[in-house]
């Protein structure tokens, strides 16, 4: 009886060892090999520049490679979907950004829950949009804009980086606070778009601070005011919408990590500690800075909230202003 009792407790604490080590080892262990961030647009650019600048810092943190693979297509449908297929195991990642998480759940039938599919890890920053116009325009304030905008009725245009793009929507919820008309042109990518306003093709955009800046700050583009709770340091004379009066421009250009959907607690606890330790440090802070990019530390659980009301508002505009897209 002794013998069979001392054979048994043996067994039991050796089963104990063996799953103890198993247990400690898949959360202590992570990463072991290098992990795929996934940036979802063609190389260069505002997500293009987070993926790299976030890969090598969590790199370095973690003590692992990060390798930055560039999924363009579909307005980032592609790389998206390519997430929410991948093991939920912190090995593949994505920058989710505006367009992927904000303005396309708005605007088009995704293959896919751009909440549900993915774990909101951490937001990276944001940058606000500006609302120029080409020098050429006889107007240096909103109210001038607006009051040329009403005494010639659909005489203006203004361009997008594309329909259904945040450049779109914004400028749609201008005219929609002011009760404007002016002419959609819709241009692939922000560069064309910035180019035709500077050739006063067209005479109105809406882009990202960071992509008209050096414009703007060469005098070819006339700034009249920036979305975003607060004026932004690289433009501190330029007024912000609610400044002037005008609710809800408080949306901006932002830029975060995602997982797949069902990300372990742990990891993604791990992940979210050393994004927001990176982005407030005084040297990354200054190179965002740098790109028009402002950090906004926040919690998985403040990022999916973000990202529910940011879908939420694109929606209703889309809707209020019957917006049909392919």
């Amino acid at each position: 009886m002794d013998r069979r009792q001392a054979l048994t407790g043996g067994l039991s604490m050796a089963a104990a060892m063996a799953i103890a080590p198993v247990a400690g080892f898949s959360q202590e262990a992570w990463p072991t090999r290098p992990i795929k961030m996934i940036a979802p647009v063609a190389p260069g650019g505002g997500v293009d520049l987070v993926a790299r600048t976030m890969g090598d810092r969590l790199g370095a943190a973690l003590g692992q490679t990060f390798v930055v693979e560039n999924q363009s297509g579909g307005g980032g449908l592609i790389a998206s979907q390519a997430v929410t297929r991948a093991a939920p195991d912190g090995y593949t990642l994505m920058v989710g950004y505006v367009g992927t998480h904000g303005t396309n759940p708005a605007v088009r039938k995704l293959p896919y829950d751009a909440i549900k599919g993915f774990t909101a890890i951490g937001m990276v920053g944001g940058t606000p949009n500006v609302l120029v116009v080409a020098p050429e325009l006889p107007v240096k304030s909103v109210s001038e804009l607006v009051a040329y905008a009403k005494a010639h009725p659909s005489a203006l245009s203004y361009g997008s980086a594309g329909a259904g793009t945040l450049t779109h929507l914004v400028m749609e919820q201008f005219k929609e606070a002011t009760q404007t008309s002016m002419s959609h042109v819709p241009y692939r990518g922000i560069s064309p778009a910035i180019m035709d306003v500077l050739g006063n093709h067209t005479q109105v955009l809406f882009p990202g601070l960071a992509a008209a800046l050096s414009q703007i700050k060469g005098d070819k583009l006339r700034a009249l005011a920036v979305t975003g709770a607060k004026r932004h340091p690289l433009l501190p004379d330029t007024p912000t919408l609610e400044e002037l009066g005008l609710a809800g421009f408080d949306g901006v250009q932002w830029y975060g990590i995602m997982g797949p959907a069902n990300l372990p607690p742990a990891i993604t606890a791990r992940l979210n500690e050393e994004i927001n330790k990176q982005i407030t440090s005084p040297e990354l802070k200054e190179r965002l800075s740098g790109e028009a990019l402002e950090p906004m530390p926040m919690s998985p659980a403040e990022f999916s909230d973000y990202v529910k009301k940011d879908i939420a508002k694109w929606t209703a505009l889309v809707v209020a202003r019957k917006l049909e897209m392919e």
